[in-house]
This record gives structure tokens, C-alpha cells and sequence, in this order.
């Protein structure tokens, strides 16, 4: 129950004051605090410091025999693609290695897919209205991308074990003007839940009306856990093998938050017909990829066991922020009634929803109090939460005892937002 709705009325204009007085105090302080992507710390990215020490110019530049150091193996070095496959379980000839952003081979597979088609059909620039299915909250860069292009993002509700599967596959299955669906399936962005097996299988046994329809399965945190007992996903592509599907996946994922951001390893992996396809899309776009960090990666995380020994170093110094996070806003926020929050297990980001109408309000008033926050309705298709209630928490960044920091000002944020929302409610 929302406390500050019960309030007397003379009790609620007097914890306003109160809250009015801490945030006053709060602006004195000056303070300049940066909460808005979640992007690794710098001790995070220390730890892959020792992998610049893996090329020097006495470095045998060729892997397997293919070369590093010169163009050709457009699919990307030999023992990066077995890496690639070997993390998402997939066979290594269904893989292309290419670029450092997962983000980017999106883009160019909804592009090639916008300019050229799909599997033999019509592009999709020729098709009238194409949509796009988003789980919200969700990522925006996502849902930026397929804007880009003029096509229309369907916000999807998401529940604990996913997307609304039921909404998924009405429309999936009935509108043929609906190409795709972005999914985060593991420690979803900004939910930071993972999708149950039926709702992994129920993707896999999606019978679309849009034979050029795929689901981008963007698995960027696919072993960032930060409990040695992660949450499981059951491998995709495993699914369709049971549906006795094909054609229908997209996955993605990158080393962008296990080594360095923007200076790693991007992957896709497809059925045969559709990476033939993506190939050749990226055969003309580039030569071939950058294959000197391919071969720094493969040498400093050399299997799947090395990636996930390296991930536990991460989970050391990622968690506690977590933890942070959830004790700050369990003692500042819990007794109020007012949010909501999730506990994830892994992944980057913690989704917070308060009182409708205050998200905007909440994120403003951080801004004013010397606190960056993504901003509120990110999370949504076109940044319009129906409801403005969601802000996406990101906690990796900062020192544990700025993030300390922030969120002692969120709680007062909140508090204060959601004080002065129940007052306005009584007066209309």
C-alpha cells in the first residue's frame, strides 16, 4: 500500500517538507554521478589488461594456418568461430565472427533484410507496413534500430518468464506484416529475467505468417552471472531441432562485457540457409574482419571454460553493486509502497517501476540532484512508456560507494515524487 496515499493530509504536506529539505541538501552537495548505460567499471576492464601483452611483433600472426595479418576468412579466424559456437552451442560452420558489435550485425541483418529480403522474398522496403515485436521495458537500441528504417515497434508485455507468448503468437501467426521480434533471453535488458524452457520452446514452434519473419536473439549475457548457480537457458537452437524448425533464428552475442567494450568479438549464428545468406550481405560490406583482436581473445580466452573462469573475476566485482542496490532500495523504499523492483541474477541492469506518472518526474529530479539516470521511457518503443512508471537502474558503473551515493538521492527521489504525486491526486 502506498503510504503517502493513507497519509493525513496535514502528515503528508509535512513529510513533503521533510523530503523538500533532504533533496535541498542533496543539490548543496554538488554532486556528479553517471548512472545512465550500463557500461563495465574500470575494474572490470582491468581485468583484461593481460591480453594486450598476447601480440608483440615477434607474434606468429595466423591462426590454424589462416592469417591475422592480411585480408581473406571473411567468417572470421578458425578458433574464433569454434569459440563463437562452442559458447552458443551451435555448429561452427553456422557461425560468422565479424566486428567487435553484436549491435552492428543487427543492424545490418534488419538492413539487408530491409533492402534486399529475406530467404528469396520481396524486400521488406517493398512490402507497405512492416512491423517489429518489442518486449517492454526492453533495450532501446533495439528498438532504434528497427525505427531507423521506418519499421513499426509493437510493444509486447513482458511477464517473469518472458514476452506474453500468447500475444507473441497471435500475431506472429496471424499478421504477415510482422518480420521480426528482438529478444534478450538471458538476464533481459533491463529486466534481468530469463526466459523459462516453454516460453524458449514456444518460440521455437512459432509457425509465422511472414515466411521472411526471425526472431534476433540477442544473448549478450549469456555467462554473465553473477551467482555461480546462474539462471539456464535452453539453447534455441536446440528448441527448433525438437520443433523441427529452421530458418527462423537470428542469434547474437560479443565479448563487449567480458573483455572491452567496442574493442572485442561479435558473433551470429544461424540455420545454413540463412547465414549463407547473411554471408554474402556482409561479403559486401567488408572485405574481411579485423582479425588481430580475434586472435588476442583466442589466446587470452581460449574455451568456454576460460570465458566462464573469467566471468566469475567479473561476478566479483559486479555483484556486490548489485547487492547494494538491492539493500539500499529494500531499507529506503520497502516501507513506502510505492515500487517495484526486479532481482536479477545476472546480467547488467536492475528495472525499477514507481508510482504511474512519476518516472519522468523521478529522473528529472535526479538530473536536478547531480544524477544521470537513462532516461525515463528509454525502455519503450519511441521512449513513450504508456504509463510512465519504469526507469532502468544501472549499477556496474560507478565505485560502490558512488553508487552508494545515488541511490541514497533515488530513494529520496522517489520518495519525494511519489509524496507529491498522492498530494496532487487529493487536490484534483
Amino acid at each position: 500500500m502506498n503510504v503517502y496515499e493513507s497519509m493525513p493530509t496535514a502528515q503528508l504536506d509535512e513529510a513533503i517538507r521533510q523530503l523538500e529539505e533532504q533533496a535541498a541538501q542533496i543539490k548543496a552537495r554538488g554532486l556528479s554521478l553517471d548512472m545512465a548505460r550500463g557500461k563495465p567499471s574500470p575494474e572490470q576492464t582491468d581485468l583484461s589488461r593481460p591480453m594486450l601483452d598476447l601480440l608483440t611483433s615477434a607474434t606468429e600472426l595466423s591462426d590454424q594456418g589462416a592469417p591475422a595479418d592480411n585480408y581473406g576468412i571473411p567468417d572470421g579466424l578458425p578458433s574464433a568461430r569454434q569459440l563463437a559456437a562452442d559458447l552458443l552451442g551451435v555448429d561452427a560452420a553456422n557461425v560468422v565472427v565479424n566486428g567487435s558489435s553484436s549491435l552492428n550485425l543487427m543492424h545490418d541483418a534488419v538492413c539487408n533484410a530491409y533492402t534486399h529480403g529475406i530467404g528469396g522474398n520481396a524486400p521488406w522496403c517493398q512490402q507497405g507496413e512492416v512491423k517489429f515485436l518489442c518486449p517492454s521495458p526492453g533495450y532501446d537500441r533495439h528498438f532504434a534500430v528497427s525505427a531507423r528504417y521506418g519499421i513499426k515497434n509493437v510493444p509486447i508485455a513482458m511477464t517473469p518468464t518472458g514476452p506474453d507468448m500468447d500475444e507473441v503468437e497471435r500475431l506472429v501467426q496471424t499478421d504477415p506484416t510482422v518480420k521480426g521480434i528482438w529478444c534478450v533471453p538471458k538476464y533481459a535488458n533491463p529486466t534481468g529475467i530469463s526466459y523459462s524452457a516453454q516460453t524458449v520452446r514456444r518460440f521455437a514452434a512459432l509457425k509465422p505468417a511472414a515466411p521472411d519473419f526471425r526472431i534476433f536473439w540477442d544473448n549478450a549475457y549469456i555467462v554473465h552471472d553473477l551467482y555461480d548457480e546462474g539462471d539456464e537457458l535452453l539453447n534455441i537452437f536446440d528448441a527448433l531441432a525438437e520443433a523441427g524448425t529452421t530458418d527462423l533464428v537470428y542469434e547474437f552475442a560479443s565479448t563487449a562485457k567480458v573483455t572491452f567494450p567496442s574493442s572485442g568479438m561479435a558473433f551470429v549464428a544461424a540455420s545454413p540457409a540463412d547465414i549463407a545468406e547473411l554471408r554474402a550481405a556482409f561479403a559486401v560490406m567488408r572485405v574481411s574482419p579485423e582479425k588481430l583482436t580475434q586472435l588476442m581473445h583466442v589466446r587470452f580466452l581460449p574455451s568456454v571454460d576460460a570465458i566462464k573462469a573469467h566471468m566469475r573475476k567479473h561476478a566479483a566485482v559486479v555483484r556486490p553493486r548489485f547487492e547494494l542496490v538491492q539493500r539500499k532500495l529494500e531499507e529506503g523504499l520497502a516501507d513506502a509502497g510505492v515500487a517495484t523492483w526486479t532481482k536479477p541474477r545476472g546480467g547488467y541492469f536492475v528495472s525499477f517501476d514507481g508510482p504511474e506518472g512519476s518516472a519522468k518526474r523521478i529522473v528529472a529530479l535526479m538530473k536536478e540532484l547531480g544524477v544521470t539516470l537513462t532516461g525515463a521511457g528509454a525502455t519503450w518503443p519511441y521512449g513513450q512508456d504508456p504509463h510512465d512508471t519504469n526507469i532502468r537502474i544501472a549499477p556496474t558503473y560507478p565505485s560502490l560507494e558512488q553508487l552508494g551515493e545515488a541511490l541514497d538521492v533515488f530513494v529520496v527521489a522517489t520518495r519525494l515524487v511519489s509524496a507529491k504525486l498522492a498530494r496532487e491526486a487529493r487536490q484534483a
